[in-house]
């Protein structure tokens, strides 16, 4: 009865974890093949241990699963969601290629240099005004025709569509408006709406561009409106006070 009762005990408890050894289930049945025992406490012996053995298990089991449940799976990316995710969002200007930075930066020298040329004169200067709304208009056209050479290559993500073409149009035609105006104020002030217009083409209705070019694209407009209404703020501040030095000379 002894020889036959460890390996019944033995097959039992054969799938129990190696970490479950230090419960007292398996030191008894190390303890119990060593010191002599009768048949019936050996009966008594695994018909105890057995099921003691089995909710040791059942309950290492169960504290493990939340953990093996809660570690990380591994999946790995579809071209689609990985070119989404670059797409979505804002990048950074260091992600940005060398010759678009620098010449987007080139670019906008123009729209800052007129109202600080104005600044360090003192005098409003019509021509100089003039000037940069008319050099806003070639901007605001070219990021209008840029959507559609975007779009015309067969590869592109951006379809010819009418949505496309159409909005590629609309900065363009607020441009030609700005230069029809004889007052620069109220040219610059179209020329804000296109330049603005333009910009949500580009980060939100249509999002086909790389991330750092929207980047790019958000800097470079805010640098050009900002401009554009420090020269309206200029035209109004200067020629008020040229006003009233000419009032006092007449005086």
């Amino acid at each position: 009865d002894k020889t036959n009762m460890f390996p019944l005990i033995q097959r039992c408890c054969f799938n129990i974890p190696f970490k479950l050894q230090k419960f007292p289930g398996p030191s008894l049945l190390l303890r119990g093949k060593k010191k002599p025992a009768c048949s019936s406490s050996g009966l008594w012996l695994q018909r105890a241990v057995c099921p003691l053995s089995l909710r040791a298990a059942s309950l290492h089991t169960a504290q493990l699963r939340p953990f093996h449940a809660s570690l990380p799976l591994s999946k790995k990316k579809t071209p689609a969601e990985s070119e989404a995710q670059s797409q979505g969002g804002l990048g950074s200007l260091k992600d940005c290629p060398k010759p678009v930075l620098y010449l987007s930066l080139g670019g906008l020298i123009p729209f800052v240099a007129v109202p600080l040329a104005m600044v360090t004169q003192g005098t409003f200067c019509p021509e100089l005004a003039f000037a940069q709304v008319a050099y806003g208009a070639a901007t605001a056209s070219f990021l209008g025709g840029m959507r559609w050479g975007f779009a015309l290559p067969e590869n592109s993500p951006a379809k010819p569509d009418w949505l496309n073409l159409a909005n590629g149009t609309v900065p363009a035609l607020l441009a030609c408006q700005a230069l029809l105006f004889r007052d620069v104020t109220r040219g610059a002030v179209t020329l804000t709406v296109a330049l603005g217009i333009a910009l949500h083409y580009d980060t939100s209705l249509l999002p086909t561009y790389p991330r750092w070019f929207k980047a790019l694209r958000v800097v470079g407009t805010v640098v050009m409106i900002l401009s554009l209404l420090a020269t309206v703020a200029l035209r109004v501040f200067l020629e008020g006070e040229q006003s009233d030095d000419r009032k006092i000379q007449q005086n």
